[in-house]
């Protein structure tokens, strides 16, 4: 049976989103079925997605714009749908990386966001959302797309060694994370270094942090706890950590020698014929 709940278009993105395709998809004189197999899904599907029971894709929103002859509606809807899926304290944040021109990272535990493969993300977010899996993977993944446009923000990340070694999702989920920031050294716009064990304590002994430059805006700064986030342009707080991220990549590895280091760890720890 065909469900018809009602949406309140207003209610959020994801119900702002199916109540355009329910209102276009009926404008056209198709049913869900006719839609579904215009656009290789099921009648289902388009079911769920219009009553905002299930989060769209790009990919579906390309083809329903397609078929539907919607102008690229959905497909720039759809970023803002799963921007949605975020945690709400982290919506902010994600919202202004998208709009920085420069960011600087340094993370101590995991990869930074924008970097991790879907398989590394999804054992990451699976240890807090399982009841919602795919929607914050997909939140995640749409955040990586800053670094696919014309003009990508310059990304600088330090990451602490331990990163490495941290096993997050088995081995081969790590082998292959690994050699994705090895792909990253052809990247002009990507800087990644190493913060080895030996250096000892450093400026970034209090936990993972973010520097977010702007073209016109104030710099802000940004870090989190387990369930909150933090953001500030304290001209003060900016210049202290602007200050203790100079130190942290001045201690770290040269981004050559951190390419290196990752390529090593990757085979002796997560090759094929390492020892477990």
């Amino acid at each position: 049976m065909v469900n018809i709940r009602s949406l309140d278009p207003s209610a959020s993105p994801l119900d702002y989103y199916g109540a355009e395709l329910r209102r276009l998809r009926e404008g056209a004189g198709l049913n869900q079925v006719q839609l579904g197999a215009i656009v290789f899904c099921t009648a289902s599907l388009v079911g769920q997605i219009e009553t905002a029971k299930k989060v769209p894709t790009r990919e579906f929103s390309e083809r329903i714009d397609a078929a539907l002859m919607t102008g690229g509606f959905f497909t720039r809807l759809v970023g803002l749908v799963l921007r949605s899926q975020l945690p709400s304290w982290f919506q902010e944040y994600a919202e202004m990386e998208a709009k920085a021109a420069y960011i600087s990272t340094y993370q101590c535990q995991l990869v930074y966001g924008l970097l991790q493969t879907p398989e590394y993300a999804r054992a990451v977010l699976s240890i807090d959302y399982t009841d919602r899996l795919d929607e914050m993977l997909a939140g995640r993944l749409e955040r990586q797309r800053i670094l696919q446009r014309d003009h990508p923000p310059v990304l600088w990340v330090v990451l602490d060694e331990a990163v490495l070694y941290r096993e997050v999702g088995g081995r081969e989920v790590m082998r292959a994370q690994l050699a994705h920031l090895l792909s990253f050294a052809s990247e002009p716009w990507v800087q990644l270094q190493m913060l080895p064990f030996k250096v000892g304590e450093h400026a970034g002994v209090v936990g993972t942090f973010t520097l977010l430059r702007f073209d016109k805006d104030p710099d802000l700064f940004y870090s989190e706890s387990y369930d909150s986030g933090h953001m500030t342009a304290n001209p003060q707080v900016i210049r202290e950590r602007s200050v203790g991220y100079s130190r942290l990549q001045a201690a770290a590895l040269s981004v050559e020698e951190s390419t290196e280091l990752i390529a090593r760890v990757m085979e002796e720890r997560y090759g094929h014929g390492a020892v477990a």
